[in-house]
């Protein structure tokens, strides 16, 4: 919440008195004693086999910047930056990085690394749109959907390796048949250019067992976010961006783990506070 949302909160509910200034100062002094958990679980981030990452449009002092997610099973990273480049994929996962990225169709991505799955739920949602609004766009989309769920059926009872190739192999012809049709309205014709464009990155679930053929885990992970968004507006300086980057990458990783968050808060605050006495 803002924080003289937060203030008014505390007077309602707890008649407590305090200064918007004052919360803004405790919520910062309690992400500076969290930040080496926030760097533990980026070095966890880093050694990740597959990294879900999504990239969303946020608001500082008025200015555009891009609030980015990296999560795994277990871990969530969120950050802030003005830069929607490949930049921070190396600042976050690092240059070395050797895992596995879900991901949506932008560029920054296949810059960074060829090891990418892209996301179908994004790919089914353009093509459905196309079978709603244009002629050429019916047939695509129902053999996108129908290639697409005849390999989740195949795979179930994780097939092996030789049987996942195959099965790939299959997959990469039928797509490349509808890629290389005539096609004369314009929308298909951009959709299909970016299938083309990706077409290396949409079969990796197929062979690399673990990896999701959507990004649907990041995008969960953005929802709190863009609410949060609509609810603040704003960040009014770099510094909220530095407590909010902190406190919501361990809530949702500790969210992940199951644990309880308050206990864990606790435990972590103590734990900071005894070493730096």
């Amino acid at each position: 919440m803002p924080l003289k949302k937060i203030v008014e909160a505390l007077k309602r509910d707890y008649t407590l008195t305090i200064t918007p200034a004052s919360v803004l100062d405790i919520t910062r002094r309690v992400s500076e004693y969290l930040n080496p958990q926030y760097e533990a679980v980026k070095r966890k981030i880093q050694k990740a086999r597959v990294v879900y990452v999504d990239e969303t449009g946020v608001k500082v002092d008025g200015v555009r910047y891009w609030l980015w997610i990296f999560t795994t099973l277990t871990e969530t990273v969120v950050v802030i930056r003005k830069s929607r480049g490949k930049n921070v994929l190396e600042e976050v996962l690092g240059k070395d990085f050797v895992g596995w990225i879900v991901c949506d169709g932008w560029r920054s991505y296949s810059n960074f690394t060829d090891r990418l799955q892209r996301c179908w739920a994004h790919l089914l949602r353009e093509a459905e749109w196309l079978f709603e609004h244009c002629e050429e766009g019916k047939a695509l989309y129902l053999a996108l959907k129908g290639l697409f769920l005849g390999l989740k059926v195949s795979l179930l009872g994780d097939p092996p390796l030789s049987e996942r190739e195959k099965l790939r192999v299959k997959a990469e012809r039928r797509l490349r048949y509808w890629l290389r049709r005539r096609y004369e309205d314009a929308e298909v014709k951009r959709f299909v250019g970016k299938v083309r464009n990706g077409f290396g990155y949409w079969f990796t679930f197929v062979t690399v067992v673990g990896v999701e053929a959507t990004n649907n885990r990041a995008e969960r992970g953005l929802k709190e976010c863009v609410v949060q968004r609509k609810i603040i507006g704003t960040f009014r300086n770099a510094k909220g961006t530095v407590i909010y980057e902190t406190m919501m990458s361990l809530l949702a990783t500790w969210k992940q783990q199951g644990l309880n968050l308050y206990q864990a808060m606790s435990e972590n605050l103590t734990v900071a506070w005894s070493k730096n006495q």
